[in-house]
C-alpha cells in the first residue's frame, strides 16, 4: 500500500531527505511508557512514521496486506538508518535497537493490543472506513486510532467505528522522519482527552504538533492553495510567465520555490489532486477552484519532473529555459495588485489563515506554525498580514474583487472587525 496525495515536503529538487537531518531526538520513556504502536500501510509514508515511532522507543509493528511489501518496508528502514550512521548521526547499535522494535504483519489481527494505531493507506475513504472498522473490533476501547490522511473527512472515516470518540488524524509530512510538523486533526465526534493524548505523544516523538479541526485541507493544504492558484491565474491572463513569476516570490517573497517549480517537483497531478479535493470539499467555493492551466498540463502528461516536463522541461534535472524577465518583474512588484503576483498572492494568503482561524478551525499561533514547518514560508501568514496591516490586505482583496468579480477574492471580514485580536 502506498500513502496518500498530500503534497511532499519542499525539499530543493539537490538534495534528498536522506541528506537532511533528522528531528530532534524524542523523548523515549515517555513516548515508550505509551506502549506499542502499530501501523497499518508499508508505503513511504507508513514506512516513515514506523521508523519515527520505534526511534521513540515503541515496539512497532508495521502491517500491509500486500505480501512482502512490510518486510520491504523493514529493509528500506534498515537502509535509511546504515546511512545515518555513515553521515555520523546515529549510533550504530541505536540504529540495531530501533529495526530491533519493528515487526512487519501481514493482517490487522497480527497486531498486539496497542497504545495507538496509526493508518497510511491510499486515500480511499470505502478502504480506510473498512480498515477502522475491523481496528475497532480488535482493539481495545482505549486504543487510539489514527489516520495519516490529507483531505478526507475524520468523522466520515470514523463513521462505522463504534467508539468514534478515538478517532483522529495525524497528518505527517513527507518524509516523517525529517519534517517536524504533525496535523493533530479531531472530527466532531473527536473527545478531547484523546486528542489531548494525542498531541503530547507527538511532542514526546519530538515533533511538533499543531491542532484542527477536520476542515477541507486542514490546515496546510488548506491555507497554501492561493500560493499555486494566484501565480497559475497570472500566468493564465499573460501578465507574466511561469519563470518570472517564480523569481517574483522566491527572491523577492522570500519563499523557498516559486509555485511553478514546485509544482513541478511536486507533481502537476498531485497538486491538482489535491486543490480537487478541497474546492469539492468546500461545495466548489471559488476560492479553490482549478485552474484550466493546470488540467491542461495533466491532461497532457506534463507531470512536472517525474514525466520529463511540466510547466519546464526539464534535461538533466534542471529546468530548461527558465529566464525570468527581470525588466518585468520590476515592474509588477509594488505595481497595482491585480498585477502584482507577490502582493496579490499573500492577500489571499493572509485571507486564507485569517478565515481559518476567523472559523474556529485552528488557533493563530497553530496556523503560523504550520505554514513555516509544513511548506516552510518565511513568516506564518497571520504574522505577515499583521506586517502588512491587516487593513491594507482588506482594501487589497476588495480591489481584485472588483476587477475579478466571482467570490473568490472576498475578504474575511475578520481582516476588518477585530476579532483576530
Amino acid at each position: 500500500m502506498d500513502t496518500d496525495v498530500t503534497e511532499p515536503d519542499r525539499t530543493p529538487p539537490d538534495r534528498t531527505p536522506a541528506d537532511l537531518p533528522e528531528q530532534a531526538g524524542p523523548d523515549t520513556h515517555e513516548a515508550s511508557a505509551f506502549g506499542p504502536v502499530g501501523v497499518v500501510g508499508a508505503g513511504a509514508m507508513g514506512a516513515g512514521i514506523a521508523q519515527v515511532a520505534a526511534r521513540a522507543g515503541h515496539a512497532v509493528t508495521l502491517v500491509d496486506a500486500v505480501p512482502g511489501a512490510a518486510e520491504r518496508a523493514v529493509g528500506g528502514i534498515g537502509s535509511a538508518l546504515r546511512r545515518l550512521v555513515d553521515k555520523g548521526r546515529l549510533g550504530a547499535d541505536e540504529a540495531d535497537a530501533v529495526l530491533g522494535r519493528i515487526t512487519p504483519a501481514g493482517s490487522l489481527d497480527a497486531l498486539p493490543e496497542c497504545g495507538l494505531v496509526i493508518e497510511a493507506v491510499p486515500e480511499d475513504l470505502d478502504l480506510k472506513r473498512r480498515i477502522f472498522a475491523e481496528l475497532a473490533d480488535l482493539q481495545p476501547a482505549t486504543t487510539v486510532l489514527a489516520t495519516n490522511t490529507s483531505s478526507i473527512d475524520i468523522d466520515a472515516i470514523a463513521d462505522e467505528v463504534a467508539e468514534p470518540e478515538r478517532v483522529l488524524g495525524l497528518h505527517f509530512f513527507n518524509p516523517p522522519p525529517v519534517m517536524a510538523l504533525v496535523e493533530v486533526v479531531h472530527g466532531a465526534r473527536t473527545a478531547r482527552a484523546f486528542v489531548e493524548h494525542a498531541t503530547m505523544l507527538m511532542t514526546a516523538w519530538g515533533k511538533t504538533p499543531v491542532r484542527c479541526s477536520s476542515t477541507p485541507g486542514f490546515i496546510v493544504n488548506r491555507v497554501a492553495r492561493p500560493f499555486y492558484g494566484e501565480a497559475q491565474r497570472i500566468v493564465e491572463s499573460g501578465v507574466a510567465d511561469a519563470a518570472t513569476v517564480d523569481w517574483i516570490l522566491r527572491e523577492r517573497g522570500g519563499f523557498p520555490m516559486g509555485p511553478f517549480e514546485l509544482t513541478d517537483f511536486i507533481g502537476q497531478d498531485v497538486n491538482l489532486a489535491v486543490g480537487t479535493s478541497v474546492w469539492e470539499q468546500t461545495g466548489h467555493d471559488e476560492r479553490y477552484a482549478p485552474t484550466q492551466l493546470q488540467r491542461d498540463l495533466v491532461a497532457r502528461g506534463r507531470l512536472g519532473r517525474k514525466s520529463g516536463g511540466g510547466v519546464y522541461d526539464y534535461a538533466d534535472g534542471a529546468a530548461v529555459g527558465a529566464e525570468p524577465d527581470l525588466a518585468l518583474a520590476e515592474r509588477l512588484v509594488g505595481g497595482p495588485v491585480e498585477t502584482d503576483p507577490l502582493a496579490r498572492t499573500l492577500a489571499m494568503l493572509v485571507n486564507e489563515a485569517v478565515d481559518l482561524v476567523a472559523r474556529g478551525e485552528a488557533g493563530a499561533e497553530d496556523v503560523d506554525t504550520a505554514m513555516r514547518l509544513g511548506t516552510r514560508y518565511p513568516r506564518g501568514p497571520i504574522e505577515w498580514g499583521r506586517e502588512i496591516g491587516l487593513d491594507v490586505v482588506a482594501r487589497q482583496l476588495a480591489e481584485l474583487d472588483a476587477a475579478f468579480p466571482g467570490g473568490r477574492y472576498r475578504p474575511s471580514p475578520a481582516l476588518t472587525d477585530g476579532s483576530l485580536g
